[in-house]
């Protein structure tokens, strides 16, 4: 379902149109077709209109959606956002009104498709300035290549961790024009942000200030070394100890910019929905009661909820949904009265064309094609899932493991290793045969690869932590090299569900005190996404291999031996126990 929003107009039509409310008693009475204005005669009745976005992940060309609407029709897939169909989007309801503001809740970049990402997701940068966004939170995919990198982003410049791909595409990088926020990233050495944790627009002539946070536990999702030095606080405590200050400059009206999600079974669009829960909801309660807007991300879900009489949206991710949102704000008292949020879905063609925004999607298009059609090799199969059958295991995972073995074995590794959250994509190909852009789409962070001396034990409590806290709900199972297999159990308890004697190599038992070498991305050699026992790894060897290199060879050495790399299902190297 998808929604025109003209500035107050549409208030008046609430029953009809699907919205996210707050009930006030001057609600029902505010009416008209000016931004900024109110149809009882009201002096004091302003509104000001945001659209949102969040996870945006480098998302410049439009990408498969799911559309399953409260209006009804059942789940359809179309293809959905690019930027020219954004820009197209907010041309046409800037038209409405002029002071809208574009801002966002984390993500924009990392994890992107190769367009973005073989270019440091500079192009995504610069679509996000022209597109007009004012602020955005920081994500924990902001921190991928590290502080260092996330203020180059921010401040432009071509000193990069990322030496091979800064600059590339225009060697004049400027930076973000708009402000990254992050009020719960602290330096530990000056105990300050180490971005922004505000922003104060004006619109129709109301201060609204826009605080940003990023999910605590981003360390467990960051490359370690590259957010040394920072520590990232409750997101709570954050926003609200910057209300003191905002109020001091005579901002009333609050919006927290938060990269924390949720879920709910309710649709994307369904007014007032009630069901949602999750990491954001703990942080919505415990926000001060001035804080009536919330616009979350990280989850990737569609919503419009109320929570603790607060509204809390997400529109999904890619630029697949932009969030349409209107605050009605009595400048006699400085406080929100109203809220109105709709969802609109990214339809390209259905606004009329942004030239500029075209234009730039085009030279994108063309700067990239030539590198990302190079061909890779024949896969034995049309393409690699990395959908995960009952024990946790992916035909993807399996292929990406054996090739990040493949590269260690210089180096005596014996066991490879890959989280899922490093797969981005399945490996489709073009009649079997894969070009470079699409690898680039199953691995696009470039991350190296590292090998290191683990011991039996210290192999088994590394499988352990798979399950700590059930976690493996949301991070799913490690994904293992050819020749390591064991056997898991769910019904065990945590710390237990490995089954005593299962775990082996090449058909032989794991011993305990006999040292293994293994091999994994530096995220994970660092102790990413939560499981620690990596960083304790001896005798470790830095090899500077990209993993998207070690992929791409294994793949061109399979098909020069004449066995096509790839398979339609799992290998079932480790199985889960009936």
């Amino acid at each position: 379902m998808t929604f025109t929003l003209r500035p107050l107009a549409a208030l008046a039509l609430a029953g009809s149109l699907a919205a996210c409310t707050t009930a006030t008693p001057t609600s029902s009475a505010i009416s008209g077709n000016t931004a900024g204005a109110t149809a009882n005669a009201s002096p004091h009745l302003v509104q000001v209109q945001l659209v949102t976005l969040n996870d945006f992940h480098g998302n410049l060309e439009p990408s498969k959606y799911v559309w399953d609407s409260v209006s009804g029709g059942g789940a359809r897939t179309i293809a959905a956002g690019g930027i020219d169909t954004l820009g197209a989007a907010l041309q046409a309801w800037r038209r409405e009104d002029p002071e809208l503001l574009l801002v966002g809740a984390g993500d924009l970049v990392g994890a992107s498709p190769a367009i973005s990402s073989m270019w440091a997701d500079e192009p995504t940068i610069g679509a996000m300035n022209l597109l007009g966004l004012r602020a955005s939170s920081v994500g924990n995919h902001e921190f991928d290549a590290g502080r260092v990198e996330l203020l180059r982003q921010q401040n432009g410049g071509c000193k990069s961790p990322r030496a091979d791909k800064a600059c590339q595409y225009a060697p004049d990088f400027g930076g973000a024009r708009f402000a990254y926020l992050a009020a719960n990233v602290i330096d530990t050495a000056t105990r300050q942000p180490v971005l922004p944790a505000y922003k104060i627009e004006t619109a129709h002539g109301v201060k609204v200030a826009f605080i940003g946070t990023v999910l605590r536990n981003t360390g467990e999702q960051a490359l370690a070394s590259g957010i040394a030095g920072l520590e990232f606080i409750d997101e709570a405590d954050a926003i609200n100890r910057q209300l003191p200050a905002l109020r001091k400059q005579g901002v009333g009206v609050f919006v927290a910019l938060v990269h924390q999600g949720g879920h709910t079974p309710e649709k994307f669009d369904q007014p007032d929905c009630s069901q949602l829960t999750g990491p954001v909801t703990d942080i919505v309660k415990r926000l001060d009661p001035a804080v009536r807007l919330v616009v979350s991300g990280h989850s990737h879900k569609g919503y419009l909820c109320q929570v603790d009489g607060r509204t809390v949206t997400q529109s999904d991710m890619g630029g697949h949904v932009l969030g349409r949102i209107a605050l009605t704000v009595d400048t006699a008292t400085n406080a929100v009265t109203d809220i109105r949020a709709r969802q609109e879905v990214m339809v390209p063609g259905k606004w009329p064309r942004d030239a500029q925004l075209a234009a730039y999607l085009d030279t994108v298009r063309a700067r990239s094609a030539a590198v990302l059609a190079q061909p890779v090799a024949r896969l034995a199969v049309p393409g690699v899932v990395r959908t995960t059958n009952d024990s946790g295991e992916s035909a993807l995972g399996d292929l990406v493991a054996d090739s990040v073995l493949q590269a260690g074995r210089p180096y005596g590794a014996q066991i490879g290793f890959m989280n899922n959250g490093g797969m981005r994509q399945d490996l489709d190909t073009d009649n079997g045969r894969a070009s470079l852009g699409q690898t680039r789409m199953v691995l696009p962070f470039g991350n190296t690869l590292v090998v290191m001396n683990l011991k039996g034990w210290q192999i088994l409590d590394l499988l352990e932590q798979q399950w700590s806290g059930g976690r493996e709900e949301t991070r799913g199972l490690l994904q293992v090299s050819d020749g390591f297999t064991y056997q898991w159990d769910a019904r065990r308890g945590d710390g237990s569900k490995v089954v005593p004697g299962s775990v082996k190599l090449h058909g032989k038992p794991i011993e305990r005190e006999t040292s293994y070498r293994v091999i994994a991305n530096n995220f994970l050699a660092e102790g990413g996404d939560g499981f620690p026992m990596f960083a304790n790894g001896r005798n470790r060897a830095q090899t500077g291999i990209r993993d998207i290199d070690a992929f791409n060879d294994y793949l061109v050495r399979r098909e020069q031996a004449g066995k096509p790399a790839g398979a339609a299902r799992p290998q079932q190297r480790y199985q889960r126990v009936p």
